[in-house]
């Protein structure tokens, strides 16, 4: 007779608990302590480990909460201004409220603040706080002994940030260039964008980043889904699987054959995911910092390199007003 174990997983309802609450690794010489009674979730238990603190921040963790919100408070005040100071306005326009950038006619110079000096405040503010805060990811990783992976993909995400706030906007001379806070003025900055440089879509670093987008997303629903699919065998433990190979790391490997055409192992999966993920931010930059430096007009690029349709002119162009003679400048 067999018998299966049937191990947790998203899909049963065992909850894995500890007579008493884990309190973590040793720390090393010069790191403060933990803060917090730990506590067990129910809810939690059914997604992961149910267990929730103690929390390490350190100093780092520390100075990256606090300059995070100080830049939250200025964002948050200057959107209150806006609406002169009405809560209730303030509730109901928050997605649609903004702090903007300065104008283009300051360059690069620190305006007055209510002329854009308070984006720049809470942009440096915000900066100091996510790069504090890698730095702590980085430190935790290693007093752990792990590697630095997940320190080094939050880089590609702050390589992404910089450029839309910081680098592009040096090389174009100007802060105006940079992205506003806020919810739908971002989006709406993003779409105004890509119409001004001749439409995102002919830009092939935006055409990867779309790429490796969907493909992360799609490597890694399917590698979730293939470890639920073996949790039955026991295939949430894959280090374990990847030393000694068990049914479910053959069967998993089997499944990806004959629905693949090949095989991604239990470790390489991860490779494939984590690459995909890191590149869509890393390529995305690249063409974002490309845009008004080296191109200033997408679809006209790609119709030079003959993978864009060149319309015919039906109708005389539009002259710009600010362009013509007599027009005030």
């Amino acid at each position: 007779m067999t018998a299966f174990v049937h191990y947790q997983n998203i899909f049963t309802r065992i909850q894995v608990r500890p007579p008493e609450a884990y309190p973590g690794t040793h720390l090393g010489p010069g790191d403060s302590n933990r803060e917090g009674t730990p506590r067990f979730h129910h809810l939690f238990g059914r997604f992961g480990d149910s267990q929730v603190g103690p929390i390490y921040l350190g100093y780092l963790g520390v100075l990256s909460i606090f300059a995070g919100s100080i830049a939250i408070c200025i964002m948050g005040l200057n959107m209150l201004a806006s609406v002169r100071w009405d809560i209730f306005e303030f509730i109901r326009q928050l997605p649609w409220l903004a702090l903007e950038p300065p104008a283009a006619k300051w360059g690069l110079k620190v305006p007055p603040l209510r002329e854009g000096g308070w984006w720049i405040v809470a942009g440096f503010f915000l900066t100091i706080s996510i790069l504090l805060w890698w730095a702590r990811t980085y430190r935790r990783a290693r007093q752990l002994g792990m590697g630095t992976h997940v320190a080094w993909a939050f880089a590609a995400a702050i390589w992404l940030y910089l450029v839309l706030g910081f680098i592009r906007p040096l090389a174009m001379g100007s802060w105006s260039e940079a992205v506003p806070f806020g919810i739908f003025p971002h989006l709406d900055w993003t779409a105004a964008f890509s119409i001004r440089y001749g439409n995102l879509f002919y830009n092939p670093f935006h055409a990867l980043s779309i790429v490796f987008l969907y493909g992360s997303t799609l490597l890694f629903a399917m590698h979730g889904a293939t470890i639920l699919a073996l949790g039955r065998y026991g295939g949430e433990r894959e280090l374990e699987l990847i030393a000694d190979r068990g049914t479910a790391a053959e069967r998993g490997a089997l499944f990806w054959r004959w629905c693949m055409g090949f095989n991604a192992s239990f470790e390489s999966i991860h490779r494939w995911a984590w690459w995909f993920a890191v590149l869509c931010p890393l390529t995305g930059g690249i063409g974002i910092l490309l845009t008004g430096t080296v191109v200033d007009n997408w679809y006209l690029w790609a119709v030079e390199r003959h993978f864009a349709p060149s319309y015919p002119q039906l109708w005389a162009p539009v002259l710009d007003p600010a362009l013509t003679a007599g027009a005030a400048r």
